[in-house]
């Protein structure tokens, strides 16, 4: 197994004292609680009152400033204090934030993870269990009547679509600058993007170069929320969509001379066999000239081990939510899945975006 230096260094030699170890064991045990006390300090604005407040607030003070009773209050701050959020001046009993809950407050990753959690996976993920044992996404249920989550994705409740589509956007279009030079070096002209989702990047693409014409490749549903989406912005009539269901196999991509074809965080969506299926369809629509980019984030490429921590966090997600099939993948199993396509990686550009950082594959025939 090849490691990043940063993640080799966490995961393969012990890290903490005996002390610091019971320590992360009771965290553990308790995590589900320190997840909402520390979603509703933020939701109540209690962190956002605190990081105001030059000398700290008393309880009674942030009994004043919020809607909150003082049980409340004094739940939520103890609660926060022992979880290493809030930091408290025992004389006057003035609360202030630490350094965790400044980070809770300020960092829109943090914000984003935090409503992904809540909204799309929080109910779902009681039923992990189930999801392991029969290889279907079990919690979907909490969610809608749906075999995978991207059936539905069109007809989620309006705050579980919005938190879903903000952390999907989120952390791939952190890495859009940095790709799209490496994309347009050879000028395509014609840009397949597979489960182009709301458009984002194919947007990013017409801007980026007045020429090009992107087409999308995705569900029926998907593409309405892109029609939708892209309405009215500039080069939107650069942008077309394909209705295909990559789940079938026999689904063709549609016949052009295309340049680059396109996946960002498109294949962690998918099974081992499944991807290669989709990268041997992609094959056939390719050329020897063409180029197929492929965007992810891979555990073990991470330039910080706290991107190696989310991304497997984030398999979870896949397993009990989204499909029961799929993964943050290793680097590795997901160049297998090229090969066995009969693809060939040519290059490999790590550390795009920032956060939990992506790596981008060229390919060829």
């Amino acid at each position: 197994m090849k490691l990043s230096p940063a993640v080799a260094k966490r995961y393969t030699k012990e890290q903490l004292s005996a002390v610091e170890a019971q320590r992360l064991a009771e965290y553990i045990t308790w995590g589900p609680v320190i997840f909402e006390v520390a979603r509703l300090l933020r939701k109540f604005r209690i962190l956002e009152y605190l990081n105001e407040s030059k000398d700290g607030l008393t309880v009674t003070e942030l009994v004043e400033k919020t809607a909150c009773s003082e049980y409340a209050i004094n739940v939520l701050v103890e609660g926060g204090l022992s979880a290493g959020i809030l930091l408290v001046e025992p004389e006057s009993e003035r609360y202030r934030l630490s350094k965790t809950g400044w980070l809770l407050l300020t960092e829109e990753s943090k914000a984003v993870n935090l409503d992904f959690v809540h909204d799309v996976n929080y109910r779902g993920l009681y039923y992990l269990e189930e999801a392991l044992t029969e290889g279907r996404p079990a919690g979907l249920a909490t969610l809608g009547n749906w075999k995978t989550i991207y059936e539905g994705l069109s007809h989620l409740a309006p705050t579980v679509q919005q938190s879903w589509l903000a952390f999907d956007h989120y952390y791939s279009d952190n890495s859009f600058d940095k790709a799209l030079p490496i994309v347009f070096a050879g000028h395509p002209k014609h840009l397949l993007d597979i489960g182009g989702n709301t458009g984002k990047f194919a947007l990013r693409c017409v801007e980026y170069d007045p020429e090009v014409r992107v087409t999308i490749a995705d569900l029926p549903g998907q593409l309405s929320m892109m029609k939708e989406f892209v309405a009215g912005k500039v080069g939107a009539e650069r942008i077309e969509g394909y209705a295909i269901d990559q789940l079938d196999t026999q689904a063709k991509l549609p016949n052009k001379a295309w340049d680059v074809i396109w996946m960002s965080q498109f294949l962690d969506c998918f099974s081992p066999e499944e991807v290669t299926s989709i990268l041997k369809r992609a094959a056939a629509a390719m050329t020897a000239d063409s180029r197929l980019y492929i965007l992810e984030a891979y555990w073990d490429r991470q330039q910080h081990e706290t991107g190696a921590y989310c991304l497997t966090q984030i398999s979870v997600y896949f397993t009990v939510m989204a499909n029961g099939n799929s993964k943050m993948y290793y680097s590795q199993d997901m160049i297998d899945c090229v090969e066995r396509a009969g693809l060939k990686v040519e290059a490999i550009y790590d550390h795009l975006g920032s956060g939990n950082s992506h790596t981008l594959f060229k390919i060829r025939r």
